[in-house]
């Protein structure tokens, strides 16, 4: 018999995914995962800022990163300023970062709308990879004679009920976000 829980952990992973992209767009409010794509220059190597420093939200407007080593807080600063998609000026008093969140403006709240819908899509597409593969699977088994019509007609019901399930919790994320960053 043809099993679709395969399927539904890729498209559990897709949807985690997109999840985890839209947590890396800001909203109004400062929050340490607005920093987890950014990248540091420590010891040699890139390393994720996570791992070089501890960073907080001590107020709604403005992060601070502690750096586990003081020798460290000129790359940190450095690797913020140098991200261009975050749009962000870090300060530094020879301890600690501060990077204050600046309010965002109509237009670019409209901009982090259009791409969070843009993520939102990536993550569609990457469902309808999965529903092909399953049903590319599924008449491989017909032709195989490993499964019936009517097997193959069950798999594609099912399948496509988990898509519209998946989409659903897509756009429901996505409302979510949208509102969290028009949200003034």
């Amino acid at each position: 018999m043809f099993s679709t829980d395969e399927y539904e952990l890729k498209m559990t992973s897709a949807l985690e995914h997109f999840e985890g992209e839209l947590r890396k767009i800001r909203t109004g409010r400062a929050h340490a995962g607005m920093l987890d794509g950014v990248k540091v220059e420590a010891y040699g190597a890139l390393m994720p800022l996570n791992q070089v420093a501890n960073v907080t939200a001590p107020e709604a407007t403005l992060l601070q990163i502690t750096p586990f080593d003081p020798a460290n807080l000129q790359k940190i600063a450095a690797a913020i300023r140098t991200n261009q998609s975050l749009g962000l000026n870090p300060s530094d008093d020879g301890r600690v970062v501060r990077v204050p969140v600046p309010p965002l403006t109509e237009e670019r709240r409209k901009q982090l709308v259009r791409q969070a819908s843009e993520k939102a899509e990536e993550a569609r597409i990457a469902l309808r990879g999965v529903r092909q593969e399953a049903l590319k699977d599924a008449k491989r088994m017909k032709d195989a004679k490993e499964l019936s019509e009517d097997d193959v007609k069950a798999v594609e019901k099912e399948i496509d009920r988990l898509m519209s399930a998946f989409n659903t919790k897509i756009e429901t994320v996505f409302a979510a976000k949208e509102k969290d960053i028009l949200t003034i």
